[in-house]
């Protein structure tokens, strides 16, 4: 050590030596298991070489209980997973109504609905926030992401209780419906001109009248936009149909809102979303928004109530048990194989591939961006022994191609890890939950990770 040198410099090295590089590199070369890994890994994908055996084998697709008896759904190449998942359970009980072997409401229908109501209620958050300045990070926040394909359970209601439903086949899937990247590029970038226009009107000091015409301007140019991209919503229909016994059915002339109130037989209304946030500045039994999160103005906020991990999954359990499909939000690309449609914590062994740990739990996940709710789908199955959850049966919508026909198999130790969101009835919570829905919510801020399913 040179007299120049102090303890605190020779720790403090922000330079990586050549020295070290070469330490690092002679390393890796006198290790026989990591060149074996390395042989492997740059032949085929790290997956296919972590995969874990003794899971696969073990993960027979079996369950005590399952519900579902119909084809899977596919939101092909758009967001709609939130949407699809709603519909998906609500389906269940038309198609039991009708007497027909596949049933599905329109999600194009649901689909423009939800973008137009998000786009007025994209201007209403720019113009309560336009005191602040354009790079304030709430502003920036929404500029960023002004509209998207995600959404909550809390939205899924607000669109059915003001809009209605209709049957697929009155309004079909379109080409942007299905791959909806383009039609969103076009409607971002008229959000944003609107934003630009409707905040400097305000800073000229125009009148709150002439803001509303303004931001309806705004909205007649979104209308025609989703008019060209998805088809132009029908306001009532004439409803006929077959039953799977041959029988003919007619309805009438009938409005989506009368569609819905007809053949939607889950008690919306009753329906609250239970998440497991282990963050210790977030109580359980404590209620949580997140800020500006939504898309009808006027519409449900969107509230959660925190719940620790085994109330939730003895609220999914017991509802399947009662058999009641379960709509729930997860993050669904950890230690997932999607071609054999399975979720186990220990499906990729990633530590003794590269020799390393992964030790994050699921609140430092959280707390440090490596986890968040990515999708939505469906509960439709369970495999109990002895009281308790095996593995849990899911329908997703993604299509027939992967898992088993679309459904897929999560195993227990998943749902703990990467479950963030069941939507239950309050009728069925323990009394302390359902009074804890009554308090005022807490509100989170708009970028966090409670909210990341509507992004």
């Amino acid at each position: 050590m040179s007299q120049s040198d102090t303890p605190d410099e020779i720790m403090f090295q922000p330079q990586i030596s050549m020295e070290r590089i070469w330490d690092l590199t002679e390393e890796f070369r006198s290790n026989k298991k990591l060149r074996l890994a390395q042989n492997a890994v740059t032949q085929t994908t790290a997956d296919d070489v972590a995969l874990n055996r003794e899971v696969v084998t073990a993960s027979d697709f079996s369950f005590s209980i399952t519900l579902d008896d119909w084809r899977v759904t596919n939101q092909k190449r758009s967001g709609r997973c939130w949407m699809f998942a709603a519909l998906n359970l609500l389906r269940v009980g038309a198609r039991d109504a009708l007497n027909v072997r596949n049933f599905e409401f329109s999600q194009n229908y649901t689909l423009f609905w939800d973008k137009f109501e998000r786009s007025n209620y994209f201007f209403e958050e720019i113009l309560s926030t336009s005191s602040l300045v354009v790079d304030d990070r709430l502003v920036a926040h929404m500029l960023h992401e002004p509209l998207s394909d995600g959404g909550q359970w809390n939205m899924a209601v607000n669109i059915i209780r003001k809009h209605g439903l209709v049957p697929k086949q009155v309004m079909p899937e379109s080409e942007s419906s299905s791959s909806t990247r383009r039609m969103n590029s076009i409607l971002k970038y008229k959000l944003r001109e609107g934003a630009r226009d409707l905040r400097a009107a305000v800073k000229d000091g125009v009148g709150l009248d002439q803001l509303r015409q303004k931001k309806h301007q705004c909205l007649e140019e979104i209308w025609r936009i989703l008019c060209i991209h998805l088809g132009t919503p029908p306001s009532q229909f004439d409803w006929q149909w077959t039953d799977k016994d041959g029988d003919f059915h007619r309805d009438g002339l009938m409005t989506p809102q009368e569609f819905a109130a007809r053949y939607v037989d889950i008690p919306l209304d009753d329906y609250v979303c239970l998440v497991h946030d282990p963050r210790p500045e977030n109580k359980y039994g404590q209620t949580y928004t997140v800020e500006f999160l939504g898309n009808v103005v006027g519409g449900d906020p969107v509230v959660y109530l925190n719940v620790e991990m085994d109330m939730m999954k003895q609220m999914t359990q017991r509802m399947l048990e009662e058999r009641i499909p379960v709509w729930f939000g997860c993050d669904v690309g950890q230690q997932m194989r999607r071609d054999l449609g399975l979720w186990d914590t220990q499906l990729f062994d990633y530590e003794n591939l590269y020799d390393v740990s992964f030790d994050l739990d699921k609140a430092a996940r959280l707390h440090h961006h490596e986890t968040l709710m990515t999708h939505a789908m469906l509960f439709t199955g369970i495999d109990v022994r002895d009281g308790s959850a095996r593995r849990w049966k899911v329908e997703n919508s993604w299509g027939a191609e992967n898992g088993r026909d679309g459904f897929y198999q999560m195993n227990d130790s998943w749902f703990d890890e990467y479950v963030f969101e069941i939507a239950a009835p309050k009728s069925m919570l323990p009394d302390d939950l359902i009074k804890a829905l009554d308090d005022t919510p807490r509100v989170l801020p708009a970028w966090d990770p409670m909210g990341a399913l509507a992004r």
